[in-house]
Order: C-alpha cells, then sequence, then structure tokens
C-alpha cells in the first residue's frame, strides 16, 4: 500500500534550495549524507486538474503549493525571513493565494483554501 509521496525540486542551486526550505519555510529534514537533505512534509494532498493551456499548463506540467492557515500572517512572517513574493493574495477561487520565489528559478504557490478537508 502506498504511504506517502515523496517531492523533488531538480535546481541549479541546490544547496541554496535546500537552505532556504530549512531556514526560510522550517521544514524539518533528515541528512542523507553529502548535504543531501530530505524534507518531512507536515501533511500533502493532492489534485489533478484538466491540462490549462490558456495558463501555460499542459498536459504533463507539475504544480507545487503550500498550504496555510492564514496567508496574510505566512507572507508576513516568510517577507520577514527575506522571501521574495511575485504577486499580490488574490482570490483564485479555491482560496486565497500569492506566489514566491525559490532559488533555482522555481516560483511556488502559497494559499490558504477556502475547502474543508475530509479527516481521516
Amino acid at each position: 500500500m502506498i504511504k506517502s509521496v515523496h517531492t523533488m525540486f531538480y535546481s541549479s542551486e541546490p544547496e541554496k534550495l535546500r537552505a532556504f526550505i530549512r531556514d526560510k519555510l522550517g521544514f524539518s529534514y533528515t541528512d542523507v549524507g553529502g548535504g543531501w537533505l530530505i524534507f518531512d512534509l507536515p501533511d500533502a494532498e493532492m489534485g489533478c486538474h484538466p491540462e490549462d493551456k490558456e495558463h501555460d499548463c499542459p498536459s504533463g506540467t507539475p504544480y507545487i503549493s503550500f498550504i496555510c492557515d492564514d496567508v496574510n500572517k505566512t507572507m508576513n512572517e516568510l517577507k520577514s525571513k527575506g522571501v521574495e513574493f511575485t504577486s499580490e493574495i488574490t482570490d483564485k477561487g479555491y482560496g486565497l493565494g500569492t506566489s514566491f520565489k525559490m532559488p533555482g528559478g522555481f516560483d511556488v504557490e502559497l494559499y490558504q483554501p477556502k475547502y474543508e478537508r475530509k479527516k481521516k
């Protein structure tokens, strides 16, 4: 039985990206040696959406979002740690969202969902 999901970022700046996730996003990790950190994810969900060529999301596009309880508070906390946001908070329908930069050329979403998740 599948028990988890392993996600991956391929980066031109892997050391900076690992430090960003560790120090700015605050994820705990396991050091597997040689500078390789495997980050623990607190909770996860997965969506399957139709391709959206209008918004540059053709079939085969992976997408990473970070979920929070309060997008304004989290955005301010991350800004205080030097995280650069690339958009203002907007209503995306499914939640309130914004985007920020990560080392290696990644622009990822931060959002506060409007929906309630079914509890296990």
